[in-house]
């Protein structure tokens, strides 16, 4: 069977400026890496945790088969590379058989930081009979796009994405440190929005920039965040899938350019005890498809019953989906009280105490603004799980709790404290059930539990420091 599409387009004008990013057909694919002197691509896909995984191959060979196949068991497995054990709910194919790769076209980029010309294309996962393969993450956020526009609505996204620069760490026992910058000193003070210290680190930004820019990926701003050496890169708005595959590449740039400078760039969501942790904010607004216009805003310009009922949704179903947007134990060390990153699910406008802002802006471009997603979320995974729970909240027609005027901080805990108290919550969800299917639900509960048991087998040195001789 044939995964790949053969329609034809229309050629390029003359002097029409070439794409860096995407093509339509495999006969402008063919064109696109010949124009380029392309030699390998990387064909990729995102599994569960937001790896990329996948195959190296020569152009040639690219275009000689049409069919790419993967063992499914790559979309069971953990972080560490071990397999969830089996139970009532979840159980592995036996067979281990193989799941059906289709390049996405609208993908096709440059890879710049490898040594040969070489490219990568984002793909699909379908089983062998066409239909699509219920544990890809892009195919789960095609999944909650379809629902909007069974409502005759579109989604519009915009993610901001956190990380940290650190000194490399080859002994993982060592905690991490800060970079040092050009000035020969590590960042030792809070420098949130300095342009000082961003300069600090010139010449990786600038790789990241030519990178993006090779990548047909466009920065909106960049800033310098709350901690030692944290960053923020901040996308322009547009559709989920997009925004995901942005962020799914994003991040690969990100610690590609780190290396070249001897340094990591990290998306842990807590990598350093005494500084904040890193988010994912992603902004949410909704357009109905026949009009265009933001269905936030009704015509005289105030927020309408959608919006509220999107917020309240929200509130509703977020602590249930922590375990998609805080995917990890180290996640929920950044969901702590008197830190930037909120604890509970209250909301308000302009409030960056609260898990759920409403920025200002005008009656066009009204959003909300869910802060509660981390840096280590799978990026298609965490768009989707946001957008699932307001879709659900308009469905229901909930109406939210009153907007917060002042600090949230110091209210109590609205969010799952831990990993195993989220997955409790996941599992429990029937209308996420609906949303999600239940084989995804049950393979990514079975993925989180197995991790946590991983991590219970390390013993910390918190432990040793204040166990070993006082118990």
């Amino acid at each position: 069977m044939s995964l790949i599409s053969t329609e034809p387009k229309d050629a390029p004008r003359v002097g029409e400026r070439k794409p860096e990013r995407g093509v339509d057909t495999l006969a402008e694919a063919r064109t696109w890496l010949k124009e380029r002197g392309i030699e390998d691509i990387e064909c990729i896909t995102p599994d569960l945790a937001g790896v990329a995984r996948g195959k190296l191959m020569p152009a040639d060979k690219f275009f000689s088969s049409t069919v790419m196949s993967m063992p499914s068991s790559v979309f069971t497995t953990t972080i560490t590379g071990e397999y969830p054990e089996e139970d009532d709910a979840f159980q592995h194919d036996p067979s281990d058989g193989d799941v059906f790769l289709k390049p996405d076209f609208s993908t096709l980029t440059a890879v710049p930081w490898a040594s040969e010309p070489t490219a990568q294309i984002i793909h699909d996962a379908f089983h062998r009979d066409g239909r699509a393969f219920d544990l890809g993450p892009r195919q789960i956020l095609r999944r909650i796009v379809g629902l909007y526009e069974r409502e005759g609505l579109r989604a519009v996204v915009a993610p901001e994405i956190e990380f940290y620069l650190v000194k490399q760490n080859l002994d993982p026992d060592y905690p991490l440190e800060p970079p040092i910058g050009r000035s020969g000193r590590a960042e030792a003070s809070r420098q949130s929005y300095s342009i000082q210290h961003v300069n600090e680190f010139d010449d990786l930004f600038d790789d990241i920039y030519e990178f993006s820019e090779k990548q047909g990926l466009e920065i909106d701003t960049l800033i310098h965040e709350e901690g030692a050496a944290q960053m923020e890169i901040n996308l322009r708005h547009g559709d989920p899938l997009a925004l995901a595959d942005q962020v799914f590449t994003f991040k690969r740039t990100i610690r590609e350019a780190a290396l070249r400078h001897k340094m990591y760039a990290t998306f842990m969501a807590k990598p350093m005890s005494r500084e904040p942790g890193s988010a994912m904010h992603i902004h949410q607004s909704v357009v109905d498809i026949e009009t265009g216009r933001n269905i936030f805003s009704d015509d005289e310009g105030n927020p309408t019953p959608a919006f509220f009922s999107f917020i309240a949704g929200l509130q509703k179903y977020l602590p249930a989906v922590m375990c998609i947007l805080a995917p990890y134990v180290n996640s929920f060390r950044r969901l702590t009280r008197g830190t930037a990153a909120p604890i509970n699910v209250h909301w308000g406008y302009d409030n960056r105490t609260v898990g759920i802002r409403v920025p200002n802006s005008g009656p066009g471009s009204r959003r909300v603004e869910n802060r509660v997603p981390s840096s280590d979320a799978n990026p298609y995974l965490a768009v989707a799980a946001s957008l699932a729970c307001g879709l659900l909240g308009m469905q229901q027609r909930l109406a939210p709790e009153e907007p917060i005027s002042g600090s949230a901080r110091g209210l109590p805990f609205g969010l799952p404290r831990g990993l195993l108290e989220a997955l409790a919550l996941f599992e429990d969800s029937g209308d996420l059930a609906e949303v999600f299917g239940p084989r995804f639900m049950a393979t990514y509960r079975a993925i989180k539990q197995q991790e946590y048991e991983t991590f219970m087998n390390v013993i910390s040195s918190w432990e040793r420091q204040h166990l070993l001789l006082a118990v």
